[in-house]
């Protein structure tokens, strides 16, 4: 089996923060996935290459430099071609960017090879929303992370504000509306694996879901 430990799970639901944590607790790199789809695109555009170009991104995938490196700080940041992009991935220019180039086989194909090779080092946390089914269907833990969409609303809306983009409603039914997009696309939709542990934590603290998560995994890894 892959020392991996898989987390999925729909937008707003925590997953990122917890897998970060994670990684911080049990001292191994922590692998954001949405993250290098992000870094394709920002990459295509300091390149000008458009973001439907599947041969031209298939090509820049294949000699771009992406890797996660520990900073002095003892966080784990992505890395493009020696360059830390930082927050220039969460504009909404290039999530807009990520979701086009997300749906082109070739470069869904080439990141699944960059981070497949990224296991190679030991224990990871990879988060995402196709890591048990997809790209470590073997990984030793595997957990799908999730919570109703008034919940993960009012999460966001916490969190961001205004710039949730609407009330508590309309932030809601956005995201309903981005599950459902998500999980029936053609291409490696969202869901559990068959074999992973589902963590609805609707009803639960953060604190609670962190334990639960590093009781099961802590262990194994340390």
């Amino acid at each position: 089996m892959d020392k991996v430990i898989a987390i999925d799970g729909p937008s707003a639901s925590g997953k990122s923060t917890l897998a970060r944590n994670l990684s911080e607790a049990l001292h191994i790199p922590y692998i954001n996935t949405g993250s290098m789809f992000r870094a394709t695109a920002w990459a295509a555009a300091r390149r000008n290459i458009a973001w439907d170009d599947e041969k031209a991104l298939e090509n820049m995938l294949r000699t771009l430099t992406m890797e996660y490196r520990q900073s002095a700080a003892g966080d784990f940041e992505l890395f493009c071609d020696d360059t830390f992009p930082g927050e220039e991935l969460r504009s909404t220019e290039i999530a807009a960017g990520a979701s086009k180039v997300g749906t082109l086989l070739s470069v869904r194909a080439e990141l699944k090879r960059l981070q497949q090779q990224m296991s190679k080092i030991g224990w990871i946390v990879m988060e995402g929303r196709d890591i048990g089914t997809v790209i470590f269907p073997e990984a030793q833990f595997k957990f799908f992370v999730t919570a109703s969409p008034m919940e993960r609303a009012r999460r966001r809306l916490a969190q961001e504000g205004d710039k949730a983009g609407g009330s508590l409603e309309e932030v809601a039914a956005a995201i309903a509306e981005r599950d459902r997009q998500d999980s029936t696309r053609a291409v490696a939709p969202l869901k559990p694996a068959e074999d992973a542990e589902l963590v609805d934590n609707s009803n639960m603290t953060y604190e609670e879901t962190f334990n639960y998560i590093y009781n099961k995994v802590k262990d194994a890894v340390l």
